[in-house]
């Protein structure tokens, strides 16, 4: 394989970085290469980290990172930012915290924008997921954008999931339990140096206590300060654990399923809007119908029906 895929697989950074940018912006390119590299790709460890703004999410993976560096194992960072609504680019990217993971050949770090989707994701996310798997990261960690109960995408992709929480916020883990807080593999009470640690670790225990729907497995709740470094090795044997619970219980295999079913409805869903907004034949269609619904002539939904039936002929 002289192309792109033949140097992702042997693990070049500028390539993995190329190959990604050409995901992100659904070139034909893409598609062609992630197929050759989707049968090398299933080794690596996915681990989704979302929950509040303010808590300490980066930190916290900065840390995890070099303890993974630690045991010798290779880590992909994928940070979704907020994406700027004048160059469409990630806002706030959090390489510009991990300064010194970048200099690290056994580290890759992409910021990427969520681009409009919701649910605290990119849309290129599964692509860059299998982009460095079959790169020959370890441990891949997905950071979402954090900003509170709709960020529950990420348990499609993550093996484990971390919904990291700070002491303070009192009732509003009842605001937002009926989101991020349902999705927990592990919470994670960060900046535990704060008042009111022992209030928030009660709180989520409760919580757990009343919703816990797996005999086998109480969700975990542990305290770390990362700017500290304490916490850290405890959360990253946790994960270890989890990963472990889920082999024998034949629960591993099943997230997995359900992460290509979601990338796979992700491929079509792009490829359908791609195929209506950008082919002349349904631009223009489409923009007429537009001009319909605005003058009363016609409703959203009769539009939209006949939009599909010209598709599903």
């Amino acid at each position: 394989m002289n192309d792109i895929a033949a140097k992702v697989l042997e693990g070049d950074p500028r390539s993995i970085a190329r190959l990604i940018t050409h995901a992100e912006n659904t070139s034909p390119l893409a598609a062609s290469q992630m197929k050759k590299i989707h049968p090398y790709t299933g080794k690596a460890y996915v681990i989704g980290i979302t929950g509040v703004m303010g808590s300490g999410k980066s930190t916290l993976i900065y840390e995890m990172t070099k303890e993974y560096r630690r045991q010798g194992l290779k880590v992909g960072i994928i940070a979704i930012d907020p994406t700027s609504p004048f160059s469409g680019g990630a806002l706030l990217g959090d390489r510009i915290r991990m300064t010194e993971l970048a200099t690290d050949n056994g580290v890759f770090i992409r910021s990427m924008g969520t681009r409009g989707m919701l649910g605290g994701l990119a849309s290129a996310v599964y692509d860059v997921v299998e982009i460095l798997d079959a790169s020959g990261k370890d441990i891949v960690l997905v950071e979402t954008v954090g900003v509170g109960q709709a960020e529950v995408d990420v348990i499609k992709i993550a093996d484990t999931t971390l919904v990291v929480l700070v002491p303070g916020l009192g009732d509003s883990i009842q605001t937002i339990k009926a989101g991020i807080m349902e999705i927990a593999d592990i919470y994670v009470v960060n900046k535990a140096d704060r008042s009111g640690v022992e209030q928030a670790v009660a709180e989520l225990e409760s919580l757990i206590d009343i919703a816990c729907n797996d005999k086998d497995r109480k969700t975990p709740v542990l305290t770390t300060i990362a700017k500290q470094k304490k916490g850290i090795l405890e959360l990253v044997k946790e994960i270890e654990n989890h990963k472990n619970y889920l082999k024998k219980t034949n629960r591993f295999q099943a997230k997995r399923r359900k992460r290509y079913e979601a990338e796979l409805v992700e491929i079509i869903r792009k490829r359908l809007m791609n195929f209506i907004f950008d082919e002349s034949t349904f631009k223009g269609k489409v923009e007429s119908l537009i001009d319909q619904i605005s003058k009363k002539e016609v409703d959203p939904y009769s539009a939209a029906d006949e939009i599909l039936g010209k598709i599903l002929k």
